[in-house]
């Protein structure tokens, strides 16, 4: 059973009507190990569709706790790192798993996220177990001021406060030895306009936010100048930060009863 599987299954459950089934049919452009959360794409559209046809029966935060499942089966660990802003949209803040509390974060509205994804591949799984089980307090209360200036800074709209927090102390320095060029890629696409970035997800992929389109369109251009000479496939997205969530393009009421 896949990702999608595991979390429609966790909601039936819980819904309680053993007559209810439901056929899922997955059609995505995110590939597995990509980093920009392919299984979470998978775990809340299965759950969101099943919602919808249960005429939404359950809340979002229900609909993330199903989602998690697939995350689990996906890499080990049941989080909502990219199911909870699948689900609601925007940035997302997960404050405690237990209970489960996620909060949605203001969006700035000219906020734009150039990602290049480059065509190898980085298991989740894997990319946990080269990281430290151990974090210098130092470190900790550095990535925790970083943590709390980016909250301020989507919220008081402050580009120049999100870039200073744009800063990952812990993690970035282990797992950017997978990715080709990362800290050559991270430096120009700086003098190029962008805010700033870091790794996406586990990796490989890389993203960088920027102010407005044409900041981000001049981003991609210059992953572009960076990863060509490389000889390494890679494929890169422009977007504006979506503040709706997951939704239905095309509803079909189907339920296998």
């Amino acid at each position: 059973m896949n990702v999608a599987g595991v979390a429609l299954q966790a909601l039936l459950q819980e819904y309680g009507k053993p007559e209810v089934g439901m056929e899922i049919a997955i059609r995505k452009n995110i590939h597995p190990g990509s980093g920009i959360g392919s299984s979470a794409a998978s775990a809340a559209g299965a759950v969101a569709g099943a919602n919808m046809l249960l005429n939404d029966h359950f809340s979002s935060d229900a609909l993330i706790r199903f989602a998690m499942e697939g995350e689990r089966l996906a890499c080990g660990t049941p989080h909502a790192d990219n199911v909870a802003p699948a689900i609601l949209g925007g940035f997302t803040l997960v404050r405690s798993y237990q209970p489960l509390d996620v909060i949605a974060l203001h969006t700035p509205a000219d906020l734009w996220v150039t990602v290049i994804h480059p065509q190898i591949e980085v298991r989740t799984a894997d990319a946990r177990e080269i990281l430290k089980q151990q974090v210098m307090l130092k470190d900790a209360i550095r990535q925790w001021g970083n943590v709390g200036a980016l909250v301020a800074g989507l919220y008081r709209e402050d580009y120049d406060l999100i870039a200073r927090a744009l800063e990952d102390v812990i993690v970035e320095p282990i797992r950017s030895i997978l990715i080709p060029a990362f800290h050559d890629l991270k430096l120009r696409c700086r003098e190029a306009g962008a805010l700033g970035g870091g790794i996406s997800g586990s990796g490989p992929s890389v993203f960088m936010l920027s102010k407005g389109e044409a900041n981000a369109r001049t981003v991609a251009a210059m992953m572009e100048s960076i990863y060509a000479p490389l000889g390494v496939d890679y494929h890169i997205h422009v977007s504006r930060i979506s503040s709706t969530g997951v939704k239905a393009i095309k509803a079909h009421q189907h339920a296998v009863l």
